[in-house]
């Protein structure tokens, strides 16, 4: 693997080949287009003013790492255009909606559901956490939903969840608020409650969207979710303490990176990095013009406009994934031209493929690391 800018690099991974296959051409040229833009101009532009933009003797993992979570939050929170399949028959499309909404939930049992939550976690998590009062927990269960849409959308474009970016917000928001008299312990326990909520929104979606496909049980689904819930409260706290003992074999290296941006968001922004709010409005004012483009543009026009969420992808977690998700891309470019009625049939299958062997093959890698085997061979692209 060379690393060309940074972390713009590829590792011929399967399982983002085969996300390459699945995804729509535009998603995936978005996200390599997002990355040549971060990874390829923006990221080693900025590396060159250390020393004024930043203070220069901040490593690449250092905690400026974070920082760029803020300002992508802010541009992945537009409602975009959703693309639509054309390749699917009218009829099997109806057959799938007759047997997905056959088992819809109402929405007033959701509301409610949603409602005796909150009033769960008001009454509860300030007797746990003090300095987070009731009304931010309020506020915090407002904010969540539409911060759970936007990752949901996210989820669906690149199969990659950012609920960790979107927790930041709350992070922030409620340590500024609270202040020094609690600020941290408010915000960490006030983003576990956002992250909770964002990540199971965006796991929720994707199982639907495998009922749809598959013409299962959206409400037997469902139900397994609340059973898998139910164990989660007993099993994570349990987790839990095998963290907090202080001689604990297992090393939480992000809970020092969590409180660290607790601290700043009690002790306020004066700290950022120079130009940190231009970028943020610059690329947020980016995001709202390419949506409109998309909205009300011809569509000889608009299909060929990036999708803002998409870009935004690598910004946060590298260039790495976007390479192998073109590569599947131009994999079924040519295989449409080719024949394209097997493509429509068969791509699928081929991803399921690459994913589910590449997720296997984890297993067997982990026991190899366990057993101290290492491989035979390591090959390495050095830079000239």
């Amino acid at each position: 693997m060379e690393h060309l800018f940074g972390r713009f690099y590829f590792d011929f991974s399967p399982t983002y080949v085969g996300c390459g296959l699945i995804c729509p051409h535009i998603v995936n040229c978005s996200v390599l287009f997002g990355a040549v833009i971060s990874w390829g101009f923006l990221w080693p532009f900025i590396s060159t003013r250390a020393g004024d933009w930043y203070p220069p003797d901040l490593g690449t993992n250092d905690f400026k790492v974070s920082i760029k979570a803020i300002w992508n939050s802010s541009t992945k929170q537009q409602n975009l255009p959703v693309t639509k399949d054309s390749s699917e028959s009218q009829v099997e499309q109806q057959k799938r909606d007759a047997v997905f909404l056959k088992d819809s939930i109402p929405t007033w049992f959701a509301a409610s559901g949603y409602v005796v939550l909150v009033a769960i976690s008001m009454a509860t998590m300030p007797l746990i956490f003090p300095p987070l009062k009731w009304y931010l927990v309020l506020c915090a269960y407002i904010i969540a939903p539409a911060l759970a849409f936007c990752n949901s959308y996210g989820t669906g474009l690149t199969d990659w969840s950012l609920a960790s970016t979107y927790g930041k917000i709350g992070l922030f928001i409620i340590a500024s608020l609270v202040g020094t008299n609690g600020g941290v312990l408010a915000g960490l326990a006030a983003c576990g409650v956002m992250m909770s909520i964002v990540a199971t929104a965006a796991d929720l979606m994707q199982d639907f969207k495998t009922d749809y496909l598959t013409l299962s049980s959206a409400k037997s689904m469902f139900v397994s979710q609340l059973v898998g819930t139910a164990m989660g409260c007993i099993i994570a706290p349990l987790t839990f303490w095998m963290f907090w003992t202080p001689d604990s074999p297992y090393k939480a290296p992000y809970a020092v990176i969590y409180r660290e941006m607790a601290i700043l968001g009690v002790e306020g922004f004066s700290e950022l990095p120079k130009h940190c709010l231009a970028l943020c409005c610059g690329f947020f004012a980016l995001a709202l013009v390419l949506n409109l483009i998309r909205d009300w543009a011809p569509s000889k026009v608009s299909r060929f406009v990036p999708i803002p969420m998409a870009m935004a992808v690598p910004f946060y977690i590298g260039a790495y994934f976007a390479i192998d998700m073109f590569v599947g891309t131009v994999i079924l470019f040519v295989w449409e031209r080719v024949n394209k009625k097997d493509a429509e049939d068969y791509a699928g299958a081929v991803a399921s493929g690459l994913i589910c062997g590449d997720g296997i093959w984890t297993i067997l890698s982990a026991i190899l690391s366990i057993l101290r085997i290492d491989p035979p061979i390591c090959m390495y692209f050095g830079g000239s």
